[in-house]
């Protein structure tokens, strides 16, 4: 798949598997000791305490949304702030937030509290996953000015990756022109790597070069344009929107990573996860914990925790605790609780035929029947709709986005049903899920080809502001 290519771009067509896919998120990340952080980087607790500061409207905002069941009108904010004794301004900033940070979603146009702002006063792993999905959708949050040309944001964007590299590597302040001297020579790089066939009048091929030497080099000076723009202003832009988020600081003249900006950016170079509890002591365990310790078992000693676990309970107590887990918002914990249920078999078809009415659920249910009415495993997603594998792609990817790592969610791009990227984004927005716009900033993040990060992130945009 290259830059060049986007709108033929295919992917390869693979039976999609889930709930393997989510799992190797999870389990993959034994094969291998986690790296340690740079020297000086603040305790996970620590960290978690100045993500929580940086979230603290956000989260105010969507309690209250989910306890009023708030749908984001513009009447709703002028009450959330009466209430909770904040400027409208600063209601809709902390609405954006909460959901890019996954703290509050939208079923219906109602909104409901996401997973991790159920967990978010005991579970500081989920705060920092939260405040990480914040930093990834920085441009988002902190929107570029109206009369710049997209073309010119999306090469910075694009650039701040080795910005945020030059920042984390100085471990400390950095001027703002050395930032300016490594933007220009990226976004040339950016050009030249793109290599693509221009439309339009074009200029004298003299002039061409002797710009993008210009760039090259600097000379061009700080108020030079990129597609249009200055890249001074844009590289303001884009550390204004870091700062926003709390990644970094900005001085007189120089800009500082924070504990936290430092952190993601040694995450993101690792791309390292952090770990996820120690799967002991399931059997008096709630369906839950029960599950995201067998999270990163393997299937047959999974299954073996599963049997264990039911034998303490009673049938019907056990399947409605498993499915109450699966109504939940965490993605990867649905199809645990489903892989749980195989193991219950024809005491759970009942139950599962019901939970097959309800959207978020539907395509799992629908898989679980297939198998338990004797079909192939390999053929069972035959069963689904194209919406509903479109769905359980999403819902997969957020499992995925939340628990693994990066390269990952870029493979899972194979098991989507489309053809195409275009096709598979155009679905995706069509289709409703409410973690789409998480897992599109992700992908976007992750994934190393900037043509199709582009247009996913375009995606992402369009969906967060209404206009998919």
């Amino acid at each position: 798949m290259t830059s060049r290519n986007l709108r033929d771009s295919r992917l390869r067509l693979v039976r999609p598997r889930p709930l393997a896919t989510a799992r190797r998120a999870v389990t993959n990340r034994r094969t291998r000791p986690a790296p340690r952080p740079p020297e000086g980087t603040p305790p996970s607790a620590e960290l978690a305490r100045q993500a929580r500061e940086v979230l603290a409207d956000a989260v105010r905002v969507a309690r209250w949304a989910a306890a009023h069941h708030a749908e984001g009108s513009a009447a709703e904010r002028e009450r959330a702030a009466a209430a909770l004794d904040l400027t409208p301004g600063q209601i809709h900033a902390g609405w954006d937030r909460a959901r890019l940070a996954g703290l509050v979603e939208l079923h219906g146009g109602t909104a409901r509290p996401g997973w991790r702002l159920n967990a978010w006063d005991r579970d500081d792993t989920a705060v920092l996953r939260g405040w990480v999905a914040l930093f990834d959708a920085w441009s988002l949050v902190h929107p570029a000015p109206a009369d710049v040309a997209p073309a010119a944001v999306a090469e910075v964007v694009e650039a701040v990756p080795q910005v945020l590299s030059l920042l984390q590597l100085s471990a400390g302040p950095v001027p703002v022109p050395a930032l300016l001297d490594l933007l220009q020579q990226r976004v040339a790089e950016l050009r030249e790597e793109r290599c693509e066939v221009p439309y339009g009048p074009q200029p004298d091929p003299a002039t061409a070069v002797a710009a993008t030497a210009a760039i090259a080099t600097g000379t061009e000076g700080p108020d030079a344009t990129a597609a249009g723009a200055p890249l001074s202003a844009l590289l303001d832009w884009a550390l204004e929107g870091l700062a926003a988020v709390g990644a970094l600081t900005l001085g007189d003249g120089h800009a500082t990573l924070t504990p936290l900006g430092n952190w993601a950016v040694w995450v993101k170079l690792e791309q390292i996860c952090v770990a996820a509890q120690s799967p002991a002591g399931h059997i008096e365990q709630s369906a839950e914990d029960m599950l995201r310790g067998c999270a990163r078992l393997t299937p047959g000693p999974a299954r073996a925790e599963y049997r264990a676990w039911l034998a303490a309970r009673t049938v019907s107590s056990a399947v409605t605790e498993l499915l109450a887990v699966a109504r939940g918002e965490d993605a990867l914990l649905r199809g645990l609780a489903f892989e749980a249920l195989r193991v219950v078999g024809a005491a759970a078809e009942a139950d599962v035929r019901a939970a097959a009415a309800q959207p978020s659920l539907r395509p799992y249910a629908l898989l679980w029947l297939a198998e338990y009415e004797g079909a192939d495993p390999e053929d069972t997603a035959e069963v689904l709709t194209r919406e509903e594998a479109t769905w359980l792609w999403v819902d997969t990817a957020a499992a995925v986005a939340d628990h693994g790592e990066s390269s990952l969610l870029v493979r899972h791009l194979d098991s989507a049903v489309q053809g195409t990227v275009p096709a598979l984004l155009d679905e995706i927005r069509a289709v409703g899920h409410p973690r789409t716009v998480q897992v599109l900033v992700a992908l976007a993040a992750a994934h190393p080809d900037p043509a199709l990060a582009k247009a996913v992130r375009r995606a992402a945009f369009q969906v967060h502001t209404g206009g998919a």
